[in-house]
């Protein structure tokens, strides 16, 4: 069992930037990409940027430039930047992770999610 601690959600203006943290802990050693997902009102959830245990990493195109993951694997955390943000980024940001081989960005291949920070904006 995996459990993922997230951190650093808010309140951003427009333009802002915020950085998302997630924590694993537990049998942390089974995991192999790790990932952030995220889910605006009414939408699906869609990958934003995955990073697996190599360190490679897919992020979503409409996001590239913007989001940023990064992970420190002795410490078992893995990071979100994120800058430049506008309103429609609005959504719930999941952290997740997975014990699949290979790097995927599809929701159902990772077994481990935290709770999703919520990141909005003010005017």
């Amino acid at each position: 069992q995996v459990m993922l601690v997230e951190s650093g959600g808010g309140t951003v203006q427009p333009g802002g930037s915020l950085r998302l943290s997630c924590v694993a802990s537990g049998r942390s050693d089974t995991i192999t990409s790790m990932a952030w997902f995220r889910q605006a009102p009414g939408k699906e959830r869609e990958y934003v940027s995955v990073i697996g245990r190599g360190g490679g990493r897919i992020t979503n195109m409409s996001m590239k430039g913007r989001f940023t993951i990064s992970r420190d694997h002795n410490k078992n955390i893995v990071w979100l930047q994120m800058i430049g943000l506008d309103p429609e980024f609005t959504a719930l940001y999941y952290c997740s992770a997975g014990t699949r081989r290979g790097t995927t960005v599809t929701p159902a291949d990772y077994t481990y999610w935290g709770q999703g920070p919520q990141v909005t904006f003010s005017s």
